[in-house]
């Protein structure tokens, strides 16, 4: 199984892209300043390349994890990770491997399924660890769903297309 890594770097944009759209002032821009105690003028005068650096940082680090959770063939290729015959074709584990591949290798390789486990890692992962940060720093309702929803669109569509077209 390939993986076209140009793609997986390009989903890395993605935090970056939807969060332009996201926190807009027009969008959610002006709630989130409010339910996060972030005066307007604090929020001009940040380092925004670093910001920026850091944001597509993290989301290559991101794509990482979102490929296994996505593409479920990455679990089959860890169990022979090791296994050395698994680049002969001519051995029984490099036939097998190569079977599987060529009969299993596009199975659930499509946007709309990579966006579920997207959506499913926002939900399950995402939202717990950044509400129990924000219920520690004392943060409402409205600021955990803005940033909950954001976190689940984003790694949806991380995910998407990453399974999609990776």
């Amino acid at each position: 199984m390939e993986i076209n890594w140009l793609i997986v770097a390009s989903a890395a944009l993605i935090p970056l892209i939807v969060g332009f759209i996201w926190y807009h002032p027009a969008v959610f821009g002006k709630a989130w300043m409010k339910a996060a105690g972030v005066p307007e003028d604090a929020a001009k005068g940040a380092n925004m390349a670093l910001i920026f650096g850091l944001t597509i940082l993290f989301g290559l680090m991101a794509t990482i994890p979102l490929m296994s959770l996505s593409i479920h063939q990455m679990g089959f290729m860890s169990i022979f990770a090791d296994e050395p015959s698994v680049k002969d074709a001519a051995s029984p584990i490099g036939k097998y491997f190569n079977d599987f591949f060529a009969q299993y290798g596009h199975k659930f390789r499509t946007f709309k399924h990579g966006m579920l486990h997207g959506v499913l890692a926002g939900l399950f992962l995402g939202v717990p660890i950044m509400g129990t940060n924000a219920l520690f720093e004392r943060k409402g309702f409205k600021y955990i769903a803005i940033n909950a929803g954001y976190w689940m669109l984003t790694l949806g569509l991380m995910a998407g297309v990453i399974c999609g077209f990776a």
